[in-house]
């Protein structure tokens, strides 16, 4: 089922076709005035079911494109659902604090009338079927609406100013509404999409579908869970009374419910592990130069900034991402294609209550280091209590995970976030003896730290691997070279 469903659409009927979706939807829908069918949207590319946290509206309430009518808790985080057109809720069908809601399940009602508001109020989800072939004659319309959009610019170009007045009050934007075609609002509803961010090529900037594709296009880089997939893995991990092993009578234990972001981060760690040929590259690097470079910042700050050995990390590992660009890549096999990036987008592992989120520091090769600084405070704090938006925390070119706060740590792994290459592990700073023929007892202590690379093998070779990491001990042993 579609995340939006129109029992009667509001687009031109001037064809046969049009006039046959209309008596077809009328006569399915004829105990009820005509409405909309609100379905539970999917807010990011791997999410295919959600809880609905709370709603925003309520029954009667006036929506407008742009206002927010619910929280929705997704596989990442709480995300506010923004409704893309006017009308009224008639309808709420999944009350707040429903979990594990299906992608596109019948979750409200609304009409563009007020006075049609009180019919539905025994309007039940098994109202709501869709009626059969409703999408098939959709798409038969599509390209009658666009011959009648041609014809309409055509006129326009003539010199007929009263059709040019009529082309603009209907799809121009007056008074910060935006016009789209409905099916370019069911698919932007579908996908969670806000229609305010996307560039209209229709007439007088008019969004259609073409439009919502090709966001969707520039937007989704990370390779989609499909539903089947996400769907057998959820049984899987669920497991039954019947097959799980049987507790002793002296056991104690709790059972702690799988939520949705763990059950994402679950399929997402198994199918990199599972797919990804990847290795390890380890290095003992001297951060004493480093470390006096913070220190040496930090002194002057007068409270304006506090700089962290991990914002210089980011740092660094834009400059080794730069000399060795098979690091800073994607392997896409669906387009059979490496993507080498120039731009260095940081994913920053971010431990929360919930669960493993990492936000994205974009373009970091460009930024300074308070900037780094003051960008990873800000989007740490905000991932701990789940008010990132997705564009914040999917992508990302390359990722740093640090334990280094953490004593014990001496080395570690990281599974790569996939469709990235690499992903740098941080340990933390000890202290190593080390020759020294000046000192007085022939040696010395160095601040030294632990990275451990892990790499795809499909788009970073053993060789190239060995080099990132040459690169980036030399960048932190040698910390002047961040100017260059």
């Amino acid at each position: 089922m579609s995340a939006l469903l129109r029992t009667v659409p509001r687009f031109t009927r001037t064809s046969l076709i049009a006039s046959q979706l209309r008596l077809q939807l009328r006569g399915y829908a004829s105990s009820y005035p005509p409405h909309t069918i609100i379905g539970m949207p999917a807010l990011s590319p791997t999410m295919s079911q959600g809880n609905l946290a709370a709603w925003s509206k309520k029954v009667g309430d006036q929506l407008a494109p742009g206002q927010v009518i619910a929280e929705i808790e997704t596989d990442k985080a709480q995300m506010d659902f923004e409704f893309q057109d006017d009308g009224y809720l008639a309808k709420i069908l999944v009350p707040e604090g429903t979990k594990d809601i299906p992608v596109n399940k019948p979750i409200a009602v609304y009409v563009e009338d007020a006075a049609d508001v009180s019919a539905f109020k025994d309007f039940t989800v098994k109202d709501s079927k869709p009626a059969p072939a409703v999408e098939n004659i959709k798409e038969k319309l599509e390209p009658s609406t666009k011959a009648t959009s041609n014809v309409s610019s055509m006129k326009t170009k003539s010199g007929s100013e009263v059709t040019k007045n009529k082309a603009s009050s209907s799809t121009g934007n007056h008074g910060g509404r935006i016009f789209a075609s409905p099916l370019a609002k069911t698919l932007a509803l579908e996908h969670g999409i806000a229609l305010k961010n996307v560039t209209g090529t229709g007439p007088n900037g008019r969004i259609i579908k073409n439009d919502v594709e090709q966001f969707l296009e520039t937007q989704q880089q990370e390779p989609s869970i499909s539903n089947a997939a996400s769907e057998t893995a959820t049984k899987q991990a669920v497991v039954s009374p019947s097959s799980a092993p049987a507790a002793s009578t002296t056991a104690s234990y709790e059972d702690v419910p799988i939520t949705t972001m763990r059950q994402i981060i679950a399929d997402r760690l198994l199918q990199s592990t599972s797919t990804t040929p990847s290795y390890i590259v380890s290095s003992d690097i001297s951060v004493t130069k480093l470390l006096k470079l913070r220190q040496s910042l930090n002194s002057t700050a007068q409270d304006k900034y506090k700089i962290s050995i991990n914002d210089i990390l980011i740092k660094a590992i834009t400059v080794a991402a730069k000399r060795v660009p098979d690091a800073n890549s994607y392997w896409l096999a669906n387009e059979k294609v490496i993507r080498k990036f120039k731009n260095v987008d940081v994913s920053v592992a971010v431990a929360t209550p919930t669960g493993l989120l990492t936000p994205i520091v974009k373009n970091a090769e460009s930024k300074g280091l308070i900037e780094i600084s003051n960008e990873v405070k800000e989007l740490a704090k905000r991932a701990k209590i789940n008010k990132l938006t997705p564009e914040e925390f999917q992508g990302g070119t390359i990722c740093i995970s640090n334990l280094g706060m953490n004593s014990a740590v001496s080395m570690f792994t990281s599974i790569i976030n996939l469709p990235q290459s690499t992903i740098l592990a941080i340990a933390t700073v000890k202290k190593v003896a080390i020759p020294d023929a000046t000192a007085e007892n022939g040696f010395s202590f160095d601040d030294q730290v632990t990275i451990t690379g892990t790499f795809d093998h499909r788009t970073v070779d053993g060789a190239q691997g060995g080099e990132f990491m040459k690169q980036l001990k030399q960048v932190i042993e040698n910390p002047l070279e961040l100017l260059l």
